[in-house]
């Protein structure tokens, strides 16, 4: 466990709040999201629903004073990874997204991506193991 910084809280924070709003609209509006951006009606609901456990984690993780310092650093990890599979999806073909659906996956791999940054900074900014 460690101390968690502020900054890294509310890194964490911002996060919750981007990721649920996304979940929000991506489980509830898939289908018109997905004629709107020319993206698979799936994609668009399946990751939503996974976004809505992956807020809920995070925002708890964004309001601990202590927190595992591993589960932080898997958050880390899997926010760069969502960052590289969006671009990478993006050039396999799999998907063929008008331009606002291609603006709109760099644009939240851009964020997913800085919030990786921001919580990278937040974690070196907090304080060793907690001790029991």
């Amino acid at each position: 466990m460690i101390n968690s910084s502020q900054f890294l809280r509310r890194a964490l924070l911002a996060d919750a709040i981007f990721s649920g709003v996304s979940a929000i609209v991506m489980t509830l509006d898939a289908g018109a999201m997905a004629s709107f951006l020319n993206l698979p009606e799936a994609l668009l609901r399946e990751t939503g629903l996974f976004l809505i456990a992956y807020t809920a984690l995070v925002g708890w993780l964004g309001t601990r004073p202590s927190v595992p310092k591993a589960l932080v650093m898997i958050v880390i990890a899997g926010n760069a990874a969502w960052t590289l599979a969006s671009i990478a999806l993006l050039f396999s073909g799999a998907v063929s997204p008008n331009l606002l659906g291609t603006i709109v996956v760099v644009a939240q791999a851009i964020a997913t991506g800085v919030f990786a940054e921001l919580q990278y900074i937040g974690l070196r900014r907090s304080d060793n193991v907690v001790t029991a």
